[in-house]
């Protein structure tokens, strides 16, 4: 007898437990990212200097994130204007490569909408640290654009100052 109530009570435990299961099984719903690109072609347009200034010659190439080519401009005056073909999926890398091979600076491409990038250093910085955080993606360029600005400690404006601000800043007074 006893045996026989605690068989009905483990059938229907177990019983119990693989309805509960069927019942709590719920298909994952996968949030995939559209996939960014360039519905049609494109021109991305810029500057490109380093911490001296604008460079004036040098070349930008476009390529995926895996470093295949995709097109390449010459910078003319530290202009550079590049078409970039329809149907390039996003982000794209736009690598500055100087005629002596100095300088070699990055800017990330994340955004269909945008045309204006500079290349310099703060924005080879910001490409790096978005990498080295997992890719180019929208969140990686934004915490590594936010951990490369270096802010004032203290507050070096006059607002809310009562005294005279040519003193504050080892002026004539």
């Amino acid at each position: 007898m006893k045996r026989t109530i605690l068989f009905t009570v483990l059938l229907a435990l177990s019983a119990f437990a693989i309805t509960g299961c069927k019942q709590e099984k719920k298909t994952a719903k996968t949030s995939l990212a559209a996939v960014k690109k360039y519905a049609q072609a494109t021109a991305l347009e810029g500057v490109v200097s380093n911490d001296t200034g604008v460079i004036k010659t040098g070349t930008v190439e476009v390529s995926d994130e895996n470093g295949r080519l995709i097109t390449q401009v010459a910078v003319d005056k530290g202009h550079y204007r590049v078409e970039v073909p329809a149907n390039t999926v996003l982000p794209i890398l736009l690598t500055f490569s100087s005629e002596s091979g100095t300088d070699k600076l990055v800017a990330a491409v994340i955004h269909n909408t945008i045309t204006k990038y500079e290349i310099n250093p703060a924005t080879t910085a910001i490409a790096k640290a978005a990498k080295a955080m997992g890719g180019y993606t929208h969140a990686n360029m934004i915490r590594a654009a936010d951990s490369s600005v270096h802010a004032p400690d203290a507050n070096k404006t006059t607002t809310g100052w009562r005294g005279d601000p040519t003193t504050q800043y080892g002026g004539w007074h």
